[in-house]
């Protein structure tokens, strides 16, 4: 039963490199550089996945284009820009903020504003909707109500 536990678990368990060994840096400093690099860009096929963590082939060309880049000397922000010149700030995965940015940034924050205001609204409407308090009874009428009671 052991044995068919650990292959379980050893078939369940991530990966822990996506990078193929062909793909990688001789130099074990510059390899570590371009992983760092590929963990802050977005693979543009996956929904919110590192290239470094994705299999995509778009992933893989990347990876490589990161690699290229540092191999060939550039620093890292030199490669961000490379790559962000190319695809965008979308394959950020975390995006600056600027004027095409600032509605990303801000939605989370006005969808809780328009909410709160959407709920002061239904509370007002609702408390303005409940019928006035009934005037108490006059003397006349609580004898006239006891009389009907009564029968």
């Amino acid at each position: 039963m052991r044995p068919l536990a650990l292959v379980f678990f050893l078939l369940c368990a991530p990966a822990h490199a996506v990078v193929d060994p062909r793909e990688m840096l001789p130099d074990p400093a510059q390899e570590q550089r371009a992983r760092d690099i590929g963990r802050g860009l977005r693979c543009l096929v996956c929904q919110n996945q590192s290239i470094d963590d994705s299999n995509a082939d778009l992933a893989r060309d990347l990876r490589r284009i990161v690699r290229e880049r540092v191999a060939a000397g550039d620093s890292d922000a030199e490669v961000v820009r490379f790559v962000t010149d190319r695809y965008g700030d979308y394959v950020l995965l975390r995006p600056p903020v600027n004027a095409v940015t600032i509605g990303l940034w801000a939605a989370p924050a006005l969808i809780l504003l328009a909410g709160g205001a959407g709920a002061f609204a239904y509370l007002r409407r609702r408390r303005a909707a409940t019928p006035p308090e009934a005037a108490p009874l006059s003397p006349e009428e609580r004898a006239r109500l006891r009389h009907l009671t009564a029968e």
